[in-house]
């Protein structure tokens, strides 16, 4: 960032500092930015982010709604979609004058990185996506996102009508690591401690969304993550975004579950540790 502002452009910079909850450290000078999944924040991205500090300026952030960022921002017409999450993104890196951004999104970020990198074109150097879907409805015969329907309406329906059930239901269906019960019962916390109205619009915003148009209008390099047994993103669609998006790169995990940064991050560290240096050379 420059050195001096403007009492206005300061003023735009600590409005998003604290809408979106920024948090920045690290030793590096390339930016990484991470950003979590529905339901979530931050913190989730406690045991990876802290790898990549000797190499890198770390950016954290919550999305408008989520974790500890500014509610009264939350504007239902601008979330209506994801490019209103898009836009923060775009925002974010705008207003701290990030260039040459590494792009880390989980489950529906990721899509949230390919729309703002489709907007912005060069604003991101790289991207690496974890449990990343274009649509998670199936599109015979074509395409098995992994529901039909019905099963969303369901699923969005319990969440309308209990809030605290549903999240219960769904917190170890999405971990998956059922040995090890403390992480599904993180996530439930999680999901319960956000302002109901504004996750059931995300959720809808999520689940109803297909961008499969869109991933052949972005270019940037990419780095796909798939872990097994994950509930929502079957592994036909990790195989399908790999053959969309140019210049991507898929890798398997052993990871089980749609969380494999809070239930294996040794692995998930050493996939995207072992992607990157591969990028810097070609």
């Amino acid at each position: 960032m420059r050195a001096f502002l403007s009492r206005e452009e300061d003023e735009v910079t600590q409005n998003i500092l604290h809408r979106n909850n920024i948090k920045i450290f690290g030793k590096g000078t390339q930016p990484m930015i991470f950003a979590h999944g529905f339901g979530c924040d931050q913190r989730f991205w406690r045991f990876v982010a802290p790898a990549f500090e000797n190499e890198y300026k770390i950016v954290l952030f919550d999305h408008v709604g989520s974790g500890m960022s500014d509610r009264q921002e939350y504007d239902s017409e601008r979330y209506s979609s994801l490019t209103g999450y898009a836009q923060d993104v775009i925002d974010i890196c705008k207003t701290l004058e990030l260039t040459d951004v590494i792009f880390v999104g989980h489950s529906v970020s990721s899509m949230i990185g390919i729309l703002a990198s489709i907007q912005e074109p060069g604003i991101f150097s790289r991207l690496v996506f974890i449990g990343a879907s274009p649509s998670y409805l199936n599109d015979p015969p074509d395409y098995i996102g992994g529901f039909e329907q019905a099963d969303i309406d369901g699923l969005l329906d319990m969440m309308e009508k209990n809030y605290i059930g549903w999240a219960g239901y769904l917190a170890p269906v999405a971990m998956k690591n059922a040995d090890r019960p403390e992480l599904a019962y993180e996530l439930e916390t999680s999901f319960t401690s956000t302002n109901h109205a504004i996750m059931c619009q995300f959720a809808s915003v999520t689940f109803y969304s297909d961008f499969r148009d869109d991933l052949p209008k972005m270019s940037t390099p990419s780095l796909i993550l798939q872990p097994s047994e994950d509930a929502f993103v079957p592994l036909h669609v990790a195989e399908y975004l790999h053959h969309q998006l140019t210049h991507s790169t898929l890798m398997w995990m052993q990871a089980t579950g749609h969380f494999p940064h809070l239930s294996s991050p040794d692995e998930t560290i050493q996939m995207i540790k072992a992607y990157l240096p591969a990028v810097h050379i070609t």
